[in-house]
């Protein structure tokens, strides 16, 4: 690359208006890049030749440099130049590089091999003169690339591409002041016309005219206001009398309101009391310590008891301490209800304890009297746990066979109890004796609404365990209802005193 021909012989007063502040960015660019011979103001100057040994030692290391050039070093990415539009002038001019641009390590180290004729050509004054250039050159580059994205000195490739965008930011600005001419014409169209202007007077005088009718109606208005003011003057006067008579009224009414306020206050009170007495007396005959202490609902296929479901599906599978626990509140509610009726088993005995809950079956001696199963025989004891671990499979019937016995044994003493309710409810009416309450599902052994409890079963799945299980919790909430206003019914069928 070689620099511009105009840079050569630039003089003091010139180098200081372009490495000025204020320096115009478009004037510095068309001094110092690389021009086509379209360039107006510059034109190209041949370089002049070394005249000193020196400095055409420089020169030629300068070429071999040259000549071995990498690529240029670029801050930003820069799309590649349309060849369509640019093409390569070999006319065009180059930037130039001084001769004493490239130093030579030797030329800083002190050597005894110089010659005396090198160290006579350094101090002469094309010598200074060519280092002044090399130095204002190097000024006028760096003041490029710190206003600009691209390190400089460029190559010819590089100002095509600068000078490309800078002729897309002149078409920018070119259609900006298009616009704004057209913009100035538009305004200078709508100026009004001699014509309007005569119309908006005549408006402006019809409007003068209204304004002083309406000036003249404000008077009128004024002297009627002063004259209503007058009339309102007097009519205070005669409404002060009144408000003294008034006052008088009051007094004696807030006397009499006093006197009746104090029988209100004591009626009210009484009446308070009492409304909250039997507020309260709604609440203790509404409470009902069952429903509060066993809450039997659904979650879609599982019957649950408190939050907990009991059954479980192949698509829904439940954690078995899920189950043992609703299992463990369903033998709690069946020996709350059973105490609560005031019944006892025949053969069962109910150990409600949580998750480990367990049924025990009491085997007497064939021909022993009720009296001697109570006291004096001990039965043959066989515990049955309602609860499962979950180790194994569901069709391994052998696995489940104590907790298949302990749920079958649920349901015998769910079917005692439930015949129990339906002969102490049934009563007499008219002559005829009036049946007594039904659970919803018939109990028939191992089933209970022709689904069976039993979980090892190899001929039913655990949709038919799950039906079973919801089953059993909607005849214990049968149950559970019936416990909660048998002392109702039995009030109300008793004789008053």
């Amino acid at each position: 690359m070689m620099l511009d021909g105009s840079l050569e012989h630039l003089n003091p007063a010139s180098f200081k208006i372009l490495t000025g502040n204020d320096y115009p960015d478009s004037i510095l660019w068309s001094l110092i890049l690389t021009c086509t011979d379209s360039a107006p103001t510059l034109k190209p100057q041949p370089p002049q030749s070394p005249k000193t040994v020196a400095a055409k030692e420089r020169e030629n290391r300068y070429h071999e440099a040259a000549q071995h050039a990498g690529p240029p070093q670029h801050k930003r990415s820069i799309p590649a130049p349309q060849r369509s539009s640019l093409t390569t002038n070999p006319a065009m001019s180059f930037v130039m590089l001084s001769q004493s641009q490239i130093h030579t390590p030797e030329d800083h180290k002190p050597s005894a091999k110089r010659s005396k004729e090198d160290v006579a050509t350094k101090d002469s004054p094309e010598a200074v003169a060519l280092s002044q250039r090399l130095e204002r050159n190097l000024r006028l580059f760096e003041i490029l690339s710190a206003r600009s994205d691209i390190d400089h000195p460029v190559c010819s490739e590089c100002t095509d591409l600068l000078l490309t965008g800078l002729q897309q930011r002149q078409a920018a600005v070119n259609r900006e002041r298009d616009a704004y001419i057209e913009f100035l014409k538009k305004a200078q169209e709508d100026v009004p016309s001699e014509e309007e202007q005569q119309r908006a007077r005549q408006a402006l005088a019809a409007a003068k005219v209204k304004e002083q009718k309406a000036l003249e109606e404000l008077e009128e208005l004024e002297a009627t206001k002063a004259a209503l003011e007058d009339e309102i003057a007097t009519l205070d006067a005669e409404g002060a009398a009144l408000d003294e008579e008034e006052e008088a009224f009051w007094s004696e009414r807030n006397a009499f309101d006093l006197a009746l306020s104090k029988y209100r206050e004591e009626r009210d009170a009484l009446q308070n009391q009492l409304a909250q007495d039997t507020k309260l007396l709604e609440q203790l005959q509404r409470t009902n310590v069952y429903n509060d202490s066993f809450c039997i609902g659904h979650d879609g296929w599982f019957g649950t008891i408190n939050g907990l479901r009991l059954g479980r599906l192949p698509d829904h599978p439940v954690d078995w301490p899920e189950i043992n626990a609703a299992w463990g509140q369903t033998l709690l509610l069946l020996s709350v209800v059973a105490e609560k009726l005031d019944f006892t088993f025949e053969g069962y005995r109910l150990l409600p304890i949580g998750s480990a809950s367990k049924i025990e079956r009491l085997e007497y001696p064939q021909g022993a009297s009720a009296y001697e199963q109570s006291r004096t025989i001990k039965p043959k004891v066989t515990q049955f746990d309602l609860f499962c671990s979950g180790d194994m499979s569901l069709g391994l019937g052998f696995f489940h066979r104590g907790f298949d016995n302990a749920m079958v044994a649920f349901l015998e003493c769910l079917r005692q109890l439930g015949e129990h309710v339906e002969r102490t409810s049934s009563q007499a009416a008219g002559g005829a004796l009036v049946p007594g309450l039904k659970m919803p599902y018939k109990i028939s052994k191992d089933k209970i609404g022709e689904a069976s409890i039993k979980l090892g079963s190899f001929k039913q799945g655990e949709d038919i365990w799950t039906k079973a299980c919801k089953y059993t919790l909607t005849c214990c909430k049968f149950l559970l209802a019936h416990a909660s206003h048998v002392d109702d019914v039995q009030g109300s069928t008793k004789s008053p005193r």
